[in-house]
């Protein structure tokens, strides 16, 4: 063991960097869950806190403000999963197909550069283009003699919005994934298939897709697994107080609870509940996938 660890001492110093990256920025604030059983006090801290047991979890779950958060939180991850989901699936095996690789190549720098660009960019560019008065979309439908769309003041239209510009934001990046795992199939499988008569859209059905079904597999139950938690960025920049009844998520809900109102213990409730409610998604989807499939990630 020692012989083996001093031969291939460079894989284990370079493992070690995203260990030590783990151990201190995922596990180690974790000694932090316990806020979520104090009355959690700034100049205390949390050691010296006063232990409240599971009351502020009895105070959060008595808010209707967090179960309208939740509500929203689990409509714009299933929407996303709908529709962002298979964009990059779709995005990788056109990619895959074209014959021309310069082409191929422009295509994959054009889809990858949305990913990225801040988020706060990002809504500015929204703002720009969709905005009610100085949109350049409603602009332009203005200008044709037609009403403009309010994307951005009314629900079902920034709903609208709010989707298509994840996928145009997320759906780049997410083909490289199956890109990298259709290089590993066999190209004589293709060759064999083409002689035989298949056409295109049969070798992908019989051949791309059951290629790359372990990865989409493995991306769907870790969707799953976040369908209770969502990033901060995307519903606080595109949203706002006209469709708040659909932007305001868990993530913004504890925002407002840690940050602007300085209720750290509620905060850490809600931030525990996603934890362990994705992580209950994770098992479960993990469990049906391998019942279903046979594959899966545990």
């Amino acid at each position: 063991m020692t012989t083996y660890l001093k031969r291939y001492w460079q894989l284990y110093a370079l493992i070690s960097l995203p260990l030590i990256y783990f151990i201190i920025f995922r596990y180690g604030p974790m000694y932090g869950v316990q806020i979520a059983f104090k009355d959690f006090n700034l100049f205390q801290g949390i050691n010296g806190s006063e232990w409240i047991g599971f009351d502020a979890f009895r105070e959060v779950f008595a808010m209707p403000d967090f179960y309208t958060t939740l509500r929203n939180t689990f409509m714009l991850n299933f929407l996303d999963l709908i529709v962002s989901f298979p964009a990059p699936i779709i995005l990788a095996i056109m990619l895959y197909e074209v014959r021309f690789k310069w082409f191929k190549k422009i295509s994959q720098t054009i889809l990858y550069i949305p990913h990225f660009i801040s988020w706060v960019i990002i809504g500015g560019i929204v703002y720009q283009l969709f905005g009610n008065q100085s949109g350049m979309v409603n602009g332009i439908l203005e200008s044709m003699g037609l009403n403009s769309i309010p994307f951005l003041t009314e629900k079902n239209p920034w709903l609208v919005t709010y989707l298509f510009t994840g996928v145009w934001q997320s759906a780049g990046w997410g083909t490289i994934l199956y890109l990298a795992a259709l290089t590993g199939v066999n190209k004589e499988l293709f060759e064999a298939a083409e002689i035989d008569g298949a056409t295109r859209l049969k070798r992908i059905w019989h051949i791309t897709l059951p290629s790359i079904k372990p990865t989409i597999v493995t991306l769907l139950i870790l969707n799953l697994g976040n369908m209770v938690s969502i990033g901060f960025d995307r519903p606080f920049v595109i949203g706002n107080t006209a469709v708040r009844e659909y932007s305001d998520v868990l993530s913004t809900f504890v925002y407002r609870m840690g940050i602007q109102s300085g209720q750290y213990t509620l905060a850490t409730v809600v931030g525990l509940f996603q934890a362990v409610v994705g992580l209950i998604f994770v098992l479960g989807s993990n469990y049906i996938s391998k019942k279903t499939t046979g594959e899966g990630i545990l």
